[in-house]
C-alpha cells in the first residue's frame, strides 16, 4: 500500500499550510465530479435554453439527473471515516423524515404523488449535491478542476448580465421595470434578475476569499462586477440580504472583538456606498423610493405576514397544523405558480392543485403594494414550506440545515452564503429556486473541500 505524500498544491489553492494527498482512484474522482458538473449545468442553463426555443421539459431534466449523479457519487464512495459515515446517516434521517412528512401530508390532503416528488426535490435536491461533493475524496488537483468549472458557470452569468445591459440594452425593451430584464442565464423568469444578482454576489465573495493567489485587482474586479450588476438590475433586496447576513455574522462574532470590528467596518462602508450610489448614480432607484415613503413599509409588511392567517383559514383538520395542506397546495414555488405554468406537462402525471395560490395572487394583485416589490410578497420560502408541510415539515427542513451548518459551513464565507439563503427564504421563494440553490450549496461544498484538503505542516502521519 502506498503511503500518503505531501505535495505543493497549497500555492494554487491559496493557503499557507501543507496538504496531505491520499492516493485515490483518479478515474473515479474524474467521473463522479464530471457527472456532478454536467448535472448542475442542466439546471443552471435550463431557463435560458427554454427561453430560446428548447421545449419546456428542459426545466425538469435536472430533477432526474442531479439526484442520480449525486447518488452515484455518494454510493460509490468507500469511506471508512467514522465522522463521514455519521454525517451521511444524520442527513439520511433528515431526508427520510422530510419525505415521510411530505407523503403523509399528501395522503391527508389528497395530493398527487408527483406533487410529493417535486416538493421533495425542490427542497432537498441542493442537499443531495452538497452531500455528494463532500463525500467525494477530492485531491487538490480535482478541487482546482471542479472550482474552475464553477467559476466558468458563474462568470457566464455575470458576463451575460452585463452584455444584456450594455450591448443588447435589454432594459429598453419595455417601459415599465425594464431593469428587471437583466437576468443573466436566468433569462427569462419573473424574478430572474434577483436570482442572477444573488448568484453573482455569492460567487464574488467566494472568489475573493478562495482565489488568494490571483492578483488583488482581479479579485476586486469580480466583486465590483457583481456589485455593478446588482446596481444596474436595481435588485435592492440582494444588498439588503447581504447586509442582514453581515449583521448576523457580527452577532455570531460577539466573543471575538477583532472579527466584530472587521464586520462592523464592512457593514458601515457597504451601507455608506449603497446610500451614495442610490442617490448619485441613479435618481429613481426603488431604494430611494422606499426610503422616501417609509410609511408604506408598514403596509407592505402587513400584506406579507397576512399569509399566515390566510393559510390557517383553509385548515380542515387539526392535523393540518402538523403536516400542512399538502405538497404544492399552498404558496410555495410549486403551488404558487410552477404547477400553473407547467400544467400541460404535469397534468398527465396526476398533479393536483388547490385554489389557495390563485386566490392569494388575486389578493396581492388588488393591493396597491402587490406589484411594487417582492419584499412585500406573501409568497416566500419559509411560509411555503409551513403551508404545504406544516410545523413538522418545517422542523425537518430546519434540521437538515442545522446539519449543513454544523458540518459543512466551515468558515465565515460558507456561513455568510448559508445566511443569505435563510434570509432570502423570508423574502420570496428563492429558497426553492433550483439554479440558485444548487449553485450556492456547491460553493459551500467546495469551501469544505478546500479546508479538508489542508493539514498543518507539523501533523504526524
Amino acid at each position: 500500500m502506498r503511503k500518503p505524500t505531501f505535495t505543493n498544491f497549497n500555492t494554487q489553492l491559496g493557503y499557507q499550510e501543507a496538504e496531505l494527498v491520499v492516493p485515490q482512484k483518479p478515474k473515479y474522482n474524474y467521473r463522479s465530479s464530471t457527472l456532478l458538473l454536467v448535472a448542475f449545468a442542466t439546471c443552471f442553463y435550463a431557463r435560458l435554453l427554454s427561453t430560446y426555443g428548447v421545449p419546456q421539459v428542459i426545466n425538469f431534466v435536472h430533477f432526474v439527473v442531479v439526484p442520480l449523479a449525486s447518488l452515484v457519487a455518494i454510493l460509490q464512495t468507500r469511506t471508512k471515516q467514522r465522522s463521514q459515515i455519521e454525517i451521511s446517516h444524520a442527513f439520511l434521517i433528515g431526508l427520510v423524515a422530510l419525505f415521510a412528512i411530505n407523503l403523509a401530508s399528501a395522503l391527508l390532503n389528497k395530493a398527487g404523488f408527483i406533487n410529493v416528488v417535486l416538493e421533495f426535490l425542490l427542497l432537498c435536491e441542493p442537499f443531495l449535491i452538497l452531500l455528494a461533493i463532500t463525500c467525494l475524496p477530492l485531491t487538490p488537483k480535482y478541487i482546482l478542476r471542479f472550482r474552475k468549472w464553477i467559476t466558468i458557470f458563474a462568470l457566464s452569468n455575470l458576463v451575460l448580465a452585463l452584455f444584456q445591459r450594455y450591448v443588447l440594452n435589454i432594459q429598453n425593451s419595455r417601459d415599465i421595470a425594464g431593469w428587471d430584464l437583466i437576468q443573466g442565464v436566468f433569462y427569462f423568469s419573473g424574478s430572474g434578475h434577483v436570482v442572477s444578482s444573488s448568484v453573482s454576489l455569492c460567487f464574488a465573495v467566494y472568489y475573493f476569499a478562495s482565489f488568494k493567489t490571483q492578483a488583488l485587482w482581479i479579485r476586486a474586479l469580480v466583486v465590483l462586477g457583481a456589485i455593478w450588476q446588482v446596481i444596474e438590475s436595481d435588485t435592492k433586496q440582494v444588498f439588503l440580504v447581504a447586509f442582514i447576513a453581515i449583521i448576523s455574522m457580527v452577532l455570531l462574532k460577539l466573543n471575538n472583538i477583532i472579527k466584530l470590528i472587521q464586520y462592523v467596518t464592512i457593514f458601515i462602508v457597504g451601507a455608506a456606498a449603497l446610500y451614495w450610489a442610490a442617490n448619485n448614480i441613479y435618481d429613481n432607484t426603488e431604494l430611494v423610493y422606499w426610503v422616501s415613503n417609509i410609511d408604506l413599509v408598514k403596509d407592505g409588511l402587513e400584506l406579507k405576514f397576512s399569509v399566515f392567517s390566510f393559510i390557517i383559514s383553509y385548515y380542515h383538520s387539526s392535523l393540518n397544523w402538523i403536516i400542512g395542506l399538502g405538497p404544492g397546495h399552498t404558496i410555495g414555488r410549486l403551488g404558487g405558480w410552477m404547477i400553473r405554468d407547467y400544467y400541460s406537462l404535469l397534468q398527465p402525471l396526476g398533479v393536483t392543485q388547490s385554489q389557495i395560490g390563485e386566490t392569494l395572487w388575486r389578493i396581492v394583485g388588488n393591493n396597491p403594494l402587490g406589484d411594487k416589490s417582492s419584499m412585500w410578497s406573501p409568497f416566500f420560502g419559509w411560509a411555503g414550506i409551513w403551508g404545504d408541510l406544516g410545523i413538522a415539515g418545517l422542523l425537518a427542513y430546519i434540521y437538515i440545515w442545522v446539519l449543513s451548518w454544523k458540518y459543512f459551513c466551515v468558515d465565515d464565507i460558507s456561513k455568510f452564503i448559508a445566511l443569505t439563503i435563510f434570509i432570502n427564504g423570508a423574502i420570496f421563494t428563492q429558497m426553492e429556486e433550483p439554479g440558485y440553490m444548487l449553485f450556492v450549496c456547491i460553493l459551500i461544498g467546495l469551501r469544505w473541500q478546500e479546508h479538508r484538503a489542508l493539514i498543518p505542516k507539523k501533523a504526524k502521519i
